[in-house]
């Protein structure tokens, strides 16, 4: 493209950023047609064994990787410009129409995709306290993204943003009003961009208006999550004040009785950091069985390993129990759709959750259910009065054509 040609062209991308402690990830996608341009990641920054690995999937080129310090969030931003400008398509590209940048923790202040202000950022700051591993990495990715394009519309995409639309009821927990609005403990949720885009893909599946289905979202990767959802609203979700509650997870214990904290502190002498460390670093299936893969997980069962088999087991059954309870929040359930890294790929745990639940018209066709695929598919046979649905989640392009819209408007 000329140079007169790509000025007069209309800005269309935007660039997502996912900014991590010591990594970013990044993808520019054009939302002409939703395609993706590039796709990369930034790792270990701050390290001397950094790495940056770029694939320009527009002019269909293969991965490039830069091996060297990158010392800090500023450095690697530069970094991945530079690669883009490599491609002809910089950060001071004309065609770019926004930033958008996942933030993971948005309290009940921020209910949907929103401008980055000077205030806007300063709020984020403030809810720190709340996403202390998270939230500080997106303020840092944000401020640099800013100094680099002062300039250009910049939009924060918020995980709890999905889950705001939580009745009161299931939001709250039973503790002292005065010392859960003075700490803002309550549930607030996570993966909302996953969910959000997960429980209209299952609706579009089934050939209907989000607002005219009742799904059951299971995200399940390294972390897990279920959500309700309500004619397009979530009213409930597992995860909580943070992302340790609900699901058993790679590494997350998921819901624990709140006492085992106590017990552990004072009778095994643990601090509230080991405490912390041990829930979510060495529980769930790494802390029952040693691994949080759950395809090696499954290659020991076929050995005939009886942890691993116990760590599954466990697994499942608490899926089940998050199935099941959704199910009565609900009343009616259209879908029930599986996606994230275990529930797109892991058909053993997609056959296990539903197994024995025929009661409430839920059924996996085996053939179906083997099949493997990129597309949204159902895997539940014509019989089955609940769908059971496979939607592959893509949290960049529910980011992008959430900061796309804002800016378009």
């Amino acid at each position: 493209m000329t140079a007169n040609a790509q000025a007069n062209a209309p800005a269309t991308r935007v660039l997502v950023l996912n900014s991590g402690s010591s990594s970013l990830k990044y993808q520019l996608l054009d939302m002409a047609d939703g395609s993706r341009l590039a796709v990369g990641l930034v790792e270990r920054i701050g390290e001397d064994s950094s790495r940056l690995a770029h694939t320009p999937l527009a002019t269909g080129g293969t991965k490039r990787e830069i091996t060297e310090r990158i010392a800090d969030h500023t450095a690697a931003l530069q970094a991945v410009s530079a690669e883009l400008a490599a491609d002809g398509l910089g950060l001071d590209s004309p065609e770019l129409a926004a930033i958008g940048h996942r933030v993971v923790h948005g309290g009940n202040q921020f209910t949907e995709p929103t401008l980055i202000t000077d205030e806007v950022l300063a709020e984020i700051e403030r809810l720190i306290p709340v996403a202390p591993l998270h939230n500080p990495a997106n303020v840092t990715g944000i401020r640099t993204a800013r100094a680099l394009r002062p300039d250009l519309p910049q939009v924060a995409v918020f995980d709890t943003a999905f889950h705001t639309t939580m009745p009161e009821h299931a939001a709250r927990y039973a503790i002292d009003v005065a010392t859960a609005d003075a700490h803002r403990v309550r549930r607030y949720g996570f993966h909302g961009t996953s969910h959000a885009y997960v429980s209209r893909e299952t609706a579009k599946l089934l050939g209907k208006d989000p607002s005219e289905v009742n799904v059951i979202v299971l995200h399940l990767g390294n972390g897990a999550s279920a959500s309700a959802v309500q004619g397009g609203r979530c009213v409930d979700t597992s995860m909580g004040l943070t992302p340790l509650e609900g699901l058993v997870m790679g590494t997350r214990s998921g819901d624990i009785d709140p006492a085992v904290i106590f017990h552990l502190a004072r009778n095994a002498g643990m601090s509230v950091d080991e405490i912390d460390s041990l829930l979510n670093k060495k529980s769930g299936l790494i802390g029952l069985c040693g691994d949080n893969d759950m395809r090696e997980i499954r290659r020991r069962i076929d050995e005939g390993d009886e942890a691993a088999r116990l760590a599954f087991d466990i697994y499942v059954h608490r899926l089940k129990k998050y199935i099941g309870a959704y199910y009565a929040v609900l009343g009616k359930v259209d879908a029930i759709a599986f996606t994230a890294g275990v529930g797109e790929n892991a058909a053993p745990v997609r056959e296990a959750a539903v197994a024995g639940l025929e009661e409430l018209g839920l059924a996996v066709d085996a053939e179906l259910n083997a099949q493997r695929g990129d597309s949204a598919r159902l895997i539940s046979p014509d019989y089955a009065r609940v769908a059971v649905a496979v939607v592959p989640t893509d949290e960049e392009l529910e980011i992008a054509t959430q900061a796309y819209a804002l800016v378009s408007a």
